[in-house]
């Protein structure tokens, strides 16, 4: 069996971003003293690194017979079909194809993702949408832990 492993970081700008902001705090806490900028810019920027940090942890994993994705936890016999998807048809089924009842692991800055058919009858989600970097790879380990590929 094929493992998967991706975590979907935030992109390197975001950081470059925060670094921004974090200076940009600085900035305005200037009259307040040496201390308060200090402290604001420890403080301002120990924030920014825990929300991106925790933002960029989602995981997408195959492993085990199941399919991990955030905090989902899927057997692989209730999957169907995977299909990769292209940044148009990505665009598509986050947006106008989008289903409510899906369960989206959705990151906007990673542009592929992958549709996965939930086949289980009991479950009323129609199907995954997971954003990814490497879709092809990601469709051949979930068709590679199939229970019938074996």
């Amino acid at each position: 069996m094929k493992a998967y492993d991706e975590r979907l970081t935030v992109p390197r700008s975001w950081w470059l971003m925060a670094l921004m902001g974090v200076l940009l705090l600085g900035v305005a806490l200037v009259p307040l003293g040496p201390v308060a900028l200090l402290a604001g810019m420890a403080g301002g920027g120990a924030l920014m690194g825990m929300a991106l940090s925790t933002y960029g942890s989602a995981r997408i994993r195959v492993a085990a017979g199941s399919l991990i994705a955030g905090d989902a936890r899927i057997p692989m016999s209730a999957l169907g079909e995977a299909r990769a998807l292209n940044a148009d048809e990505a665009r598509a089924w986050r947006t106008h194809r989008a289903d409510a009842r899906a369960h989206m692991l959705l990151r906007a800055y990673i542009p592929t993702a992958v549709r996965v058919e939930v086949s289980d009858p009991e479950d009323p989600t129609p199907y995954l949408y997971l954003s990814t970097r490497r879709p092809e790879r990601l469709t051949a380990a979930l068709a590679a832990a199939r229970p019938d590929a074996s």
